[in-house]
């Protein structure tokens, strides 16, 4: 309690400043009514009236106003000193004064030695007032020096002491708040390391599952080959068989790169990606129009970006070039992989069938949708029954915030429903040579 009554912080102290202003304002008011009513009249009365009136009105002042540039507190304090002497030297009472103003020592001093300091005026300035009034008298020592010894040794005990407790309350006000930040930190710190161990294990389960597969995949179909390209004289069965084992082998190469990238990532998080995105998207390209025979017209910005970013560009392209060998009869793909202001965009369209977004349902693009999500982009899919279909993948980059895509779609056709029509089965995507479908090896 050693701030001033108007800049007390600590909400039970407040109050209690608040509570103890109303009783010593009633006490002022009760000392006043005595020495009006009770007191004969003369010159010190008169005084004592004046003196008691001057110090309540610089109390309301410092107490209304504790930023006053006129009356700061310790000036308060040094009136108070002033005019417990005075009042001591006219009269008999000031022991009731005293006592009133005695927590005012320490509501407006701002450590305890201030306190203790302006508390060994007031005494001395309360001692002498009283000496001069009685002198050397045994009424002196009696009723002045051993009462006002008592009453300072008392308040500077409870003075202290609150101090104290003041003081612990905000130092345990101080360890709360520490301990809540501590706690958020490690909680925090929980979260990542729980992440953490989360990519670790996928990684392993990836080495050890997908890795370990595509590497059989790669050796069979080696054997495979082999033992048909040993054969002398080789029908026209067996040159398809041929083609087909090296575009198993093909895929299943890519696919262990890709699955052995996926491994790496995992120690990888937020640094940016090795290979370029363009090179990766590029070679999906060439083997989906070599496998199914359309035209692809693909732009590519040679971009850089993150581990995620890429995956999920990666995971787009390949979905959305699974559900045009499936389902969109089209014969032009077009690809365009460009840096924007606000991050990357990825747009696929085709001159395929079309479809009606909003009477589909499907496991591909709601998984994209998902993955673009968590990576604070989106997924726009505008296309109706005839007029082919466009899927623009946005992802933001360096906290931008991705625009609004505004798409007029024809027809009954809605913008952001989940999948392509007959999408539903994620084992059928996946064998296509656009390499695994959204869900499987990256889920």
């Amino acid at each position: 309690m050693t701030t001033s009554a108007g800049q007390a912080t600590d909400p039970f102290w407040a109050a209690t400043i608040r509570r103890w202003n109303a009783v010593c304002w009633v006490l002022f008011a009760a000392m006043a009514v005595g020495l009006a009513a009770m007191d004969r009249p003369g010159g010190s009365k008169y005084w004592a009236l004046g003196l008691l009136g001057f110090l309540m009105l610089c109390y309301a002042v410092v107490d209304r106003f504790p930023d006053n540039p006129m009356l700061r507190p310790h000036t308060y304090l040094l009136v108070l000193v002033t005019v417990l002497g005075v009042f001591a030297y006219l009269r008999s009472s000031f022991g009731s004064l005293f006592m009133v103003t005695l927590p005012h020592f320490w509501m407006f001093s701002r450590t305890p030695r201030a306190s203790l300091l302006f508390l060994g005026l007031a005494t001395g300035s309360t001692l002498t007032g009283s000496w001069l009034r009685l002198g050397n008298s045994p009424k002196f020592f009696g009723e002045t020096l051993v009462p006002v010894v008592i009453v300072v040794a008392v308040g500077v005990l409870i003075g202290l002491w609150v101090h104290s407790v003041v003081a612990q309350s905000h130092e345990r006000a101080r360890l709360i708040v520490e301990l809540e930040q501590t706690q958020a930190e490690l909680s925090e710190a929980h979260q990542r390391q729980g992440a953490a161990d989360e990519r670790e294990r996928m990684a392993r389960d990836i080495h050890d599952t997908l890795a370990q597969g595509f590497a059989s995949i790669i050796v069979l179909a080696e054997a495979a080959r082999a033992g048909l390209d040993s054969e002398p004289a080789r029908s026209a069965q067996q040159l398809r068989s041929i083609q087909q084992l090296r575009s198993i082998e093909s895929t299943a190469r890519e696919n262990l790169a890709e699955a052995r990238e996926l491994v790496g990532s995992a120690q990888q998080q937020g640094q940016v990606a090795a290979g370029s995105v363009a090179q990766t998207l590029r070679r999906i390209l060439d083997r989906f129009a070599e496998d199914t025979g359309l035209v692809v017209d693909a732009d590519l910005a040679d971009i850089e970006c993150d581990q995620p970013t890429r995956i999920a560009l990666l995971r787009c392209t390949q979905e959305s070039l699974a559900n045009v060998r499936k389902h969109a009869r089209a014969s032009t793909v077009g690809v365009v992989l460009a840096r924007q202001p606000y991050g990357v965009e990825l747009e696929i369209t085709d001159d395929g069938a079309g479809f009606v977004v909003g009477r589909s349902a499907g496991f591909g693009l709601d998984g994209m949708r998902k993955r673009l999500a968590e990576l604070g982009g989106e997924l726009t899919v505008t296309s109706s029954v005839g007029d082919g279909t466009r899927v623009l993948a946005t992802i933001s980059t360096d906290g931008a915030d991705a625009p609004a895509h505004a798409t007029t779609v024809p027809g009954d056709a809605a913008v952001g429903d989940r999948g392509y029509v007959g999408a539903s089965d994620p084992a059928d995507a996946a064998t296509s040579a656009a390499g695994p479908v959204e869900g499987e090896a990256t889920a």
